[in-house]
Formats: C-alpha cells, sequence, structure tokens
C-alpha cells in the first residue's frame, strides 16, 4: 500500500520591490494573526527602517539584538510572552531573522522575514543559524509566513553583503550533486523537483552574474528572486540538502578553524569552486563557478578570504567530520588531495 506523505510549508504572501517595505501591513493583514507583532531587530536596520515598520501597527513591541545566539533567542521568546505579541518580525540581516524564525518556531506564533540585506537564503528558509562557542548550529524552523523585501534598502545594504548572498546561491550547484550523490550510493532521499528548482536558482545567478553591480536595485531583484527560490526549494524538500553540501560543511569547519574571518557566503562560495572539482574534475564546472563569482567581486581565493592555505587545507580534510551527512568528500579527503585541489583551482 501506497503510504508516502509530505507537508510542504512554504510562504503565503512574497512582497519584493522598490518601496515594498511600507507595504507591510499589507502583506500580513490577510493572514492568521492576531495582535499586535514583536519587531525583532538589530541597531542599523532599526535607526534605518525601524520607524516606518512600526508605524504600521497599532503598539508593537521591539527587541534589539546585537549578537545571534541562543541567549538572544531566550530573550526574544521571554519578550514576546510578556508582550503578548501575536506574531513575530524579523527585521534586518541574518541574525534578527534567523533569531525571530527560532522564537517564532518554539512559540507557535507565527513570522515575517524583512530582510534588509540578501547576505543569505535564511530569508525564506525553514532553519535558523546559530552560533555557539567555535560551532554553529543549523536548527530547524517553519518558514517565514510572508516575506517582504525592499530592494530600495537591499540596494543599500554593504555590497559584501549581497556578494554573499550570491555566492550562497551559485554553491547550491556544488549541493545539488552531492545529494544526488548521496541518492546514488546511500539511497538518500531525493526529490527531483527540489533539486531541479535549487540548480535553476544556481543556473540563473551564474547567468545574470555579468548584471549584478554594486548599487543598482535591479540587482537586489534578481538576488531576492533567487534567495526565495533557494529556500521554497528546502521546504519543498524538507531538508536543507537542496542548498548545503560538502561546500557548506567546508564553512562550517572554517568557522570553528578561523572564526569571524570572512561571511558565511563568500565561505561556501570558496568551497562550491573546490567541491567542484572533486566532482567534474578538469570538465569546467568548477571554473564556471570561480568566474560568476570574480564576476560579482565575490572572494575566490584563500587570501580574498583572509585565510592561510593551511586554513584551508585544514578545513577541506575534516569537513567531513562536522555532520552525518554524505557529500562528495565521503570519509576525507587526504592532504596531498586537498592540496591538489586548492592548487588546481587556485584558491591557495
Amino acid at each position: 500500500m501506497f503510504d508516502k506523505t509530505t507537508w510542504i510549508k512554504l510562504p503565503r504572501n512574497v512582497l519584493v520591490g522598490h518601496g515594498v517595505v511600507d507595504e507591510l501591513s499589507d502583506a500580513v493583514a490577510e493572514l492568521p494573526f492576531s495582535g499586535s507583532p514583536l519587531v525583532v531587530t538589530s541597531p542599523t536596520p532599526k535607526r534605518l527602517v525601524g520607524d516606518r515598520v512600526c508605524a504600521q501597527f497599532d503598539d508593537p513591541a521591539t527587541v534589539t539584538v546585537s549578537e545571534a545566539n541562543f541567549a538572544a533567542v531566550e530573550r526574544v521568546i521571554d519578550a514576546a510572552r510578556e508582550t503578548e505579541a501575536g506574531f513575530l518580525v524579523g527585521l534586518g540581516g541574518g541574525k534578527p531573522v534567523d533569531i525571530a524564525k527560532m522564537a517564532s518556531d518554539h512559540l507557535g506564533r507565527g513570522f515575517v522575514s524583512v530582510p534588509t540585506a540578501a547576505s543569505h537564503d535564511g530569508i525564506v528558509s525553514g532553519r535558523g543559524s546559530v552560533p555557539e562557542g567555535d560551532t554553529r548550529h543549523s536548527v530547524a524552523a517553519d518558514p517565514p509566513l510572508a516575506v517582504v523585501a525592499d530592494t530600495e534598502l537591499l540596494a543599500e545594504a554593504p555590497w559584501e553583503l549581497t556578494t554573499a548572498g550570491c555566492a550562497d546561491i551559485i554553491s547550491n550547484y556544488t549541493a545539488v550533486q552531492d545529494w544526488q550523490l548521496a541518492n546514488r550510493l546511500k539511497n538518500v532521499e531525493y526529490s527531483e523537483y527540489a533539486g531541479a528548482l535549487s540548480q535553476m536558482t544556481a543556473e540563473m545567478l551564474v547567468d545574470s552574474a555579468d548584471s549584478i553591480k554594486p548599487g543598482l536595485e535591479e540587482s537586489c531583484w534578481i538576488v531576492v528572486k533567487a534567495l526565495v527560490s533557494s529556500g521554497v526549494a528546502m521546504s519543498i524538500a524538507d531538508s536543507s540538502r537542496p542548498a548545503s553540501g560538502a561546500e557548506h560543511l567546508f564553512s562550517h569547519q572554517l568557522d570553528r578553524i578561523a572564526p569571524g574571518k570572512a561571511l558565511h557566503g563568500h565561505q561556501v562560495g570558496v568551497g562550491s569552486i573546490m567541491t567542484a572539482y572533486l566532482h567534474s574534475g578538469q570538465k569546467g564546472q568548477w571554473r564556471n563557478i570561480k568566474n560568476a563569482l570574480e564576476s560579482i567581486d565575490a572572494p575566490t581565493t584563500a587570501s580574498d578570504l583572509g585565510l592561510t592555505a593551511d586554513e584551508v587545507l585544514e578545513a577541506l580534510t575534516t569537513a567531513h567530520e562536522i555532520r552525518d551527512r554524505y557529500t562528495i568528500l565521503g570519509d576525507g579527503v587526504n592532504e596531498s588531495a586537498a592540496e591538489e585541489v586548492a592548487s588546481v583551482t587556485g584558491v591557495i
């Protein structure tokens, strides 16, 4: 008897474009929310757009977070209970969005994502990322019920945050390849739909790389659409597999070895160059990834990331230890092979 089931949780409303932050209340009006929101933000987005967001609601409460950690999540949970907030709004970059997402999931209350930087696909995905010590935890959480991404605000964000978001999406290439490999060798469940959507998203960004420029609002339009598509692919798969493979293991290991030196998206971009080489050798896909990253001014070398060759090699040879997820790294890459990969691709 066929008994397979799936439950796909997706945003109900996605609003992207110029000035749409002022339409936030309209985007959430038809959602099953009651009461006023708790706006979770950080200092810069609060200063830039906090008043415009809060003015759209009756008596909203605000929590400002400076660091992403589990203590901040608990503080937001406490604030939501004390203020009897009906739903949570994550306003800002990765920190407030992920913290609000995780707190709302714990409370069982709705969550709305209002990104002010297009730095990674967490703005719409069903996962939150929080560092603790020298480890970064990826925690499952319901995706937002609405996403309001104002391209005018996003275009004003530091350019390196946008390039990090681009690199995060481009790395979907190798994430999908790892997922397919795990399906063939380990019988890991694979979704053709989610895999195809994730790969198409990466291809869209690579094909558009030449037109993604600093301060150009149209560039943010392209990047946000890609980030939304990537998040939807993960929701369809009910897994981070469509957007997280060996390149993410490499990045997580760098967070342990050399914390705080580079942005997550930039690290996975460089990791994707090397893991693409492991997948296809000299066939050239790694060059396409590298060329696309160079075109948008994203890092492609260890020095670009502020890392030493030894740090990159250590991360590449030990990344398989991060979690029980089968990738092209298998049970580990030895040091001589890692050095060859990093040298041939120009990473070191």
